[in-house]
């Protein structure tokens, strides 16, 4: 009963992912790859200018071809005049070509320079002041292809400290991580950082499958509390059943929650800290290893690979590289494991390699 009623009240907020694209612009924000808008009219402005500084050159090297209702010679400025009125199709009347030639140049040359002189100056200021429609188009395309992502529940310290990991020790790229977050300021620093953000509170199932959780590869939840991160996993549990999810806590108590509530893996930031501390105390310099392996772009890292077909039947502890332990079927095996002296095929080694900072 206590289940259903929990369902229930899940699904009363699963109104947004059936929301057009345009209605969730501001909602989800897909980075744009193009300058501003502000420096698009800049640019083009200056092209249009261009054309109509071009325009009267033209006009002017020819200006014998035209005629002023007044009968007087074309200056420089008449002939800039002529081009603006007649790009921007005000046409007076005032200046009119009566030549063949004076006539032909306006329409092989002026004609193309007018079209292309709208085109710039009105597509510019539709284009740059359409940000929501541009918005809702990249929202719609978004949706439609993305899949094995990471999802990031929380973009403080830890959460930008994951990402920044994630950068740095795979292929991975900004576009293939989504921030979920409810503060506008901090998800406009994961924007500038290039992510794919999304404004909402990650216990709501309708905002993690507005970042794709269904499909998404691996979800880290880094909230601020730990009853949050309870809650935020099992709502991700329940969407994605296929995902990794990672989650931090604070307090190691709580653990046991993280796992029944579907984590696979779970950090406990403080005790993990506490450690680290500890050792300092008197080993200072294992501490600084253990920030150069958990620093992935430069000098070392803990990566996992699979086992070469030559490395089965071995033993994990006299291979070249330095091993860590061997994952077996989902289960890590410790070098100390009688198991690890026969490497078996479908291994999987954690090991330690150099990165591209040595």
């Amino acid at each position: 009963m206590a289940g259903a009623s929990w369902r229930r009240l899940r699904r009363l907020d699963e109104s947004l992912t059936a929301q057009p694209s345009h209605a969730l612009v501001g909602v989800l924000r897909i980075p744009q790859g193009q300058s501003s808008p502000g420096r698009i009219v800049y640019k083009r402005s200056l092209i249009a200018l261009a054309a109509l500084v071009v325009s009267a050159l033209l006009v002017y090297l020819d200006r014998d071809g035209y005629q002023d209702v007044q009968g007087d010679r074309l200056t420089f400025l008449d002939c800039l005049y002529y081009s603006a009125v007649t790009l921007s199709t005000t046409g007076y009347g005032d200046i009119t070509p009566v030549t063949e030639f004076a006539r032909m140049i306006n329409v092989l040359v002026i004609t193309p320079l007018r079209i292309a002189f709208l085109i710039l100056l009105v597509g510019t200021t539709v284009e740059a002041f359409t940000e929501t429609s541009q918005q809702a188009y990249r929202i719609q395309r978004w949706r439609k292809r993305v899949k094995d992502h990471t999802i990031v529940i929380g973009y403080g310290t830890k959460g930008k400290t994951a990402i920044a990991a994630m950068l740095g020790d795979s292929e991975t790229t900004p576009s293939d991580i989504v921030v979920v977050d409810n503060d506008k300021a901090v998800l406009d620093r994961a924007k500038a950082a290039g992510l794919v953000t999304v404004d909402g509170d990650a216990t709501k199932s309708d905002v993690l499958r507005l970042a794709s959780a269904q499909r998404a590869s691996a979800i880290v939840v880094a909230t601020g509390s730990d009853a949050t991160a309870a809650l935020v996993t099992l709502t991700a549990r329940e969407i994605a059943p296929q995902a990794t999810i990672v989650a931090a806590i604070r307090e190691a108590e709580n653990q046991h929650l993280l796992e029944q509530s579907g984590a696979n893996s779970v950090v406990v930031s403080s005790e993990t800290a506490g450690r680290l501390l500890g050792i300092a105390t008197t080993t200072p310099n294992v501490v600084e290893i253990i920030e150069d392996l958990l620093t992935p772009d430069a000098g070392y890292a803990i990566a996992e690979r699979e086992v070469e077909r030559n490395e089965v039947g071995a033993s994990a502890k006299h291979l070249n590289e330095i091993v860590l332990g061997v994952v077996r079927e989902g289960r890590l095996l410790r070098l100390d494991t009688p198991e690890v002296d026969a490497i078996e095929d479908g291994d999987r080694l954690l090991y330690v390699r150099a990165t591209g900072g040595q």
